[in-house]
């Protein structure tokens, strides 16, 4: 008897965690719809899931945080082009969220759908101020900031102890290599925390399964068209009016060029595993001088997050509108305010969507238990957001180049295999001049 129990449970867990949390929200839904009222016994396991998320926010984002801002080094010795590429990707990750909001707002894909949770935060009749908003972001005590969970406040303590740690030099490498330990033990927590998404995800989607039933489902589908609607609007559009606009280039000469990065960043869903076709790409195809690419495409790896930005704000208000809560103007300048400030460490976390969901939820007081809805369609969403980060990071290796005079314009225009031979050629007389 145990033997074939031990063969299943191998057979579980040599299946990719998305397929898991997927399974885990099918299982869940048909629990739901079969045992009803009684599917409400289920729900403590979604909600210790939820509990774990919350344990994780304000240490990994501090930590991240600082060591985001302290890899930033190589902006110091880079000069102006660690700034150009530090300012284009926070600027972009800014639009890519508005972007995401503006959909959410016109697709509404959470209309109609009603779900109330235990612990949503009741939203405040009146809105503060603007200036109130943006005073309140600094801490006045940063301890007490942590310990609440004020996720702005933390943010910006991060980035402030983040820029004096590198500016103090050498004496500031201690804490560096202790922040850097601490994060990376978070990003192994945050692993194993999200090992337990898909039994999560079950108890929570049988608990809104039973009480709400399969009519649920249909806004999860627009979710799906709204997220891709808006990555297409970002890529096609807004790339494309930022190279035309900054750089006199041809958008889709372009995009002929970084096809493949864009495939594999497709497949594999891995900002970080594109970055090997996304060098390629840049050097092959567009003509990028290699010390523009080798610095500006790792950076972007790190802290450009134009696509799950993107993501966070078609989804944070899917789950405002399945909920029935209101956001007023100064949550949607939150949630563009959180989403890129910490844009700048949580790019490399396993399941940074999800994460950095949790985190905007939690700013603008929405119930987690949204993220249940979210997880068990993240794979698909993820491919989607993948695709524009590292299209992004192009993009911005581009532009950047081209303003320094880095980059190949006679190679840029060239049809594939002209720029391949091109390539081949520049870099054999690079090999010669160094000989």
């Amino acid at each position: 008897m145990l033997a074939p129990l031990g063969r299943l449970w191998k057979l579980w867990m040599s299946i990719p965690l998305w397929l898991q949390i997927l399974v885990g929200m099918v299982l869940g839904i048909g629990a739901g719809l079969a045992l009803g009222d009684q599917a409400t016994y289920l729900k403590p396991i979604g909600t210790l899931f939820v509990n774990t998320i919350k344990m994780l926010i304000v240490p990994l984002v501090f930590c991240s945080l600082i060591v985001g801002v302290t890899s930033m080094q190589d902006t110091a010795r880079m000069g102006r082009i660690g700034f150009k590429s530090f300012g284009f990707y926070l600027g972009t990750t800014s639009i890519a969220i508005s972007v995401g909001l503006l959909v959410g707002y016109i697709m509404k894909p959470g209309a109609g759908v009603h779900i109330t949770a235990e612990h949503a935060v009741a939203k405040v009749q009146q809105a503060p101020s603007v200036m109130d908003t943006l005073i309140n972001i600094v801490p006045t005590n940063p301890v007490a900031a942590l310990a609440n969970g004020q996720i702005l406040q933390v943010i910006v303590f991060a980035v402030a102890l983040g820029i004096a740690l590198v500016l103090i030099g050498d004496h500031g490498k201690p804490a560096v290599r202790l922040f850097e330990s601490l994060a990376e033990a978070m990003y192994k927590l945050t692993d194993m925390v999200m090992k337990g998404a898909p039994y999560g995800v079950f108890g929570l989607m049988a608990w809104v399964a039973g009480e709400y039933g399969i009519e649920m489902l249909m806004p999860l589908i627009k979710v799906i068209i709204a997220v891709y609607i808006g990555c297409i609007l970002h890529v096609v559009g807004f790339y494309s009016l930022i190279l035309k606009v900054f750089a006199g280039l041809c958008p889709l000469q372009f995009f002929k060029g970084i096809s493949n990065a864009m495939a594999v960043a497709f497949t594999t869903s891995s900002s970080a595993g594109s970055l090997p076709a996304s060098m390629k790409c840049a050097s092959e195809y567009l003509g990028v001088n290699k010390k523009i690419s080798s610095f500006v495409l790792p950076l972007g790896t790190t802290i450009n997050m134009d696509g799950t930005a993107l993501y966070q704000g078609v989804t944070a208000l899917f789950v405002a509108q399945a909920f029935g809560i209101d956001l007023t103007w100064v949550d949607y300048l939150t949630i563009i305010l959180t989403a890129t400030l910490a844009s700048i460490g949580t790019a490399g976390v396993p399941g940074a969507g999800l994460v950095m969901l949790t985190l905007v939820l939690t700013t603008v007081g929405l119930p987690l238990e949204g993220v249940a809805l979210i997880a068990g369609i993240d794979r698909i969403l993820d491919m989607a957001r993948t695709v524009v980060n590292v299209s992004g990071d192009l993009v911005a290796t581009t532009v950047i180049a081209k303003s320094e005079n880095e980059l190949d314009e006679e190679h840029y225009n060239a049809d594939m295999e002209q720029s391949v031979l091109i390539a081949e050629q520049n870099e054999a007389a690079e090999n010669s001049a160094a000989g």
